[in-house]
């Protein structure tokens, strides 16, 4: 079974500043974490090769400091990792982001599954795999919280906001996680040194994806930001209820009565 994953390397929400002129995030500057629900993802693949077999290659888009996340994956059994990294790719928005890590992906090999997070820390869209499958041409299955694998076959069970409900479809498809699905491993001291002493990324730039330039990063976004502020928070006048706990109780109903909230 061959297996992508893709992941992000996404900033320390401390660390988070803008650039104004074109609304996107500085990511040079931010110190950066694997973003927590692609880990689930990983931790997916990981089961899923333990029972069938096969490769996983991390695929991520970024900075070269994204390169750390990849090697955390590493770490925890993936076998190969690319890094999608070049200027002509900053800027993007999710659909310039899946345009990406789509061709990165078409480079190594049409897979027979994708896995995605269901959604980043920092953007929180879901919106990168479902477009990463439209760019792939595939089926996909958002917010599975179970994965199974029957011959060419994928059985997945998907969250909704009432209960799951279990579908199936041929492979290749993209599947998008929820954090809930699993609990990433935690790994070892020489695993982790085997990954930054052993184990090679390979880094792609925009010429070797070979493709159409003018729909990479921030030319290829059709989202633009406005304006960029940060908004300030007033605090009200505080009003002390004095009495007996019920009169006080009764006396909050009616105020947030007043003021439409129940």
């Amino acid at each position: 079974m061959d297996i992508v994953v893709c992941i992000k390397q996404v900033p320390e929400a401390s660390d988070i500043s803008w650039n104004n002129e074109t609304g996107s995030l500085i990511r040079e500057s931010a110190s950066g974490i694997l973003n927590p629900n692609d880990k689930n993802a990983v931790e997916a693949a990981l089961k899923l090769k333990e029972k069938h077999g096969g490769i996983i290659t991390a695929v991520s888009m970024g900075p070269e400091q994204a390169e750390e996340s990849l090697r955390e994956v590493l770490s925890m059994g993936v076998d190969r990792a690319v890094l999608l990294s070049d200027k002509k790719f900053a800027g993007a928005d999710t659909l310039a982001t899946a345009y990406t890590l789509s061709q990165g992906i078409k480079k190594i090999g049409v897979p027979d599954i994708i896995l995605c997070g269901k959604e980043s820390a920092d953007g929180m869209t879901a919106h990168v795999g479902p477009q990463i499958a439209e760019f792939m041409k595939m089926p996909q299955i958002t917010c599975a919280i179970g994965i199974e694998a029957k011959n060419s076959f994928i059985q997945a069970k998907q969250k909704l906001d009432s209960g799951y409900r279990v579908l199936e479809c041929s492979m290749p498809v993209v599947i998008t996680v929820e954090r809930e699905i699993n609990q990433p491993r935690m790994t070892s001291m020489e695993l982790i040194l085997e990954a930054y002493s052993k184990k090679e990324v390979i880094i792609w730039n925009a010429e070797d994806l070979e493709c159409a330039v003018e729909f990479f990063g921030l030319k290829g976004s059709p989202t633009k930001t406005v304006k960029i502020y940060k908004q300030k928070i007033t605090r009200g006048k505080v009003k002390i209820l004095q009495g007996n706990p019920e009169s006080a109780a009764m006396e909050f109903v009616e105020i947030l009565k007043e003021k439409s909230l129940i």
